[in-house]
Parts: structure tokens; C-alpha cells; sequence
């Protein structure tokens, strides 16, 4: 039995297991007459979901129906780079929230590659993956309202050159230091995630964290 997390709703985890479960029963029902029971355990738990969260029914059930096979955590990758001494954040069009530079994993490609295309697209530098910060369980950061489950991968990354600016996912781009971090963009990066960027740039023996 997995343990409780305190800071999710305890609604938006059964919603997630409901659709877990329905999502990896309809992969393997063995008829039409269990893949609609399946099918409809999947609309319950986009209700359930757009009832307590005021997000649109009709977009949660393509979201919910879209996921296929066996279901497994999603992955983000996100990269720390420090430009004497303070951090890159970018500021997302979505909430205007600010974050760590990155976004979910694409199939085909390695980790490290993720998220240096990332860093260069949101932010404009280019970087290389140096190592390991962390491994997150994004859904235990706090009071998100991402419906899937996700693992967040956290990356120091050296800074090679270029200069800050906005992409069509961004709005800004800057350095900031561990006093000046901006209102964060929710789900995308935690103050957790800040803090032990800052502490393993400042410390190359830390070991990665992981939960």
C-alpha cells in the first residue's frame, strides 16, 4: 500500500488509481464487455476529477481515454544552470509562473539529450547535462492538480554560451539568486527542486536525492 501524502487531496488520488487501474484493465480485458466497464471507470474518474477541480469534463475524459497500455508515471526533465552563482528560471506563457527550463520526456531520446533541447529552447542557452541532481516524485511536492502521476528528473547542467530570451513556450528568461526566486509555476518546479540545485552546485560531492 502506497503511504498517504498528506499535501494531495485525498480525491485526487483515488481519482489517479482509478484511472490506473481502468487504463491497465482496459490494455489487457480480454472483451468488449470488460473494455466498457473499463471505459466507464475512466469516466468516473475524469468526474470525480472535474468536480472537485473545476477543470473541463470534456478535456479530462480525452486526457484520461488517451493513455494507453500499462500505465507507469510520466517523466519531466528539468536542468538546473548557474551563471555566477545564481539560477535559470523561465517564465511559463501558460500561468506566468517561473521554472527550471524543461518539460516532459519524448520517446526515443536519452535523458541528458531531453533536457539540454529543452534548456535551448526554452531559454535560448545552450548546455550539457553534467549530472544528476535528483529524482522527484512530482506528485508528493505539494498541492498539484497534474491528473498523472509523474516522476520529475532534475539535471546540473554547464552553462556553454547564449544569451537569455523568451520562446513560444516562455515569456522571459533570467538568472536569479537563492534570495530572489519569483512566484514558481505550479507543478513545474517546487522550492525543493531549487534548494538542492543550489546546494549540489554549491557542493560537487553531494549525492543525487531521490524519493
Amino acid at each position: 500500500m502506497n503511504p498517504k501524502n498528506e499535501s494531495i487531496p485525498r480525491w485526487l488520488e483515488w481519482a489517479r488509481e482509478i484511472q490506473a487501474l481502468a487504463q491497465t484493465g482496459l490494455h489487457y480485458a480480454p472483451d468488449e464487455y470488460h473494455r466498457d466497464r473499463y471505459r466507464r471507470l475512466l469516466d468516473i474518474a475524469a468526474e470525480i476529477t472535474a468536480e472537485h477541480s473545476g477543470l473541463p469534463l470534456d478535456s479530462l475524459v480525452r486526457v484520461f481515454h488517451a493513455a494507453r497500455g500499462y500505465a507507469t508515471p510520466k517523466v519531466d526533465v528539468r536542468g538546473a544552470v548557474f551563471r555566477e552563482g545564481k539560477l535559470l528560471l523561465v517564465r511559463e506563457r501558460a500561468d506566468g509562473g517561473w521554472c527550471m527550463p524543461g518539460g516532459w520526456g519524448d520517446v526515443g531520446d536519452p535523458p541528458s539529450a531531453m533536457v539540454e533541447r529543452e534548456v535551448l529552447e526554452e531559454s535560448g542557452l545552450r548546455v550539457r547535462a553534467a549530472r544528476i541532481i535528483g529524482v522527484f516524485d512530482a506528485n508528493r511536492e505539494g498541492p498539484e492538480l497534474e491528473v498523472m502521476h509523474a516522476y520529475k528528473l532534475v539535471f546540473l547542467c554547464e552553462d556553454l554560451g547564449g544569451e537569455p530570451h523568451s520562446s513560444n513556450e516562455t515569456s522571459d528568461a533570467r538568472f536569479f539568486g537563492p534570495d530572489e526566486i519569483p512566484a514558481l509555476s505550479s507543478g513545474r518546479t517546487s522550492i525543493r527542486n531549487i534548494r538542492e540545485a543550489f546546494a549540489h552546485r554549491g557542493d560537487p560531492a553531494l549525492q543525487p536525492v531521490f524519493d
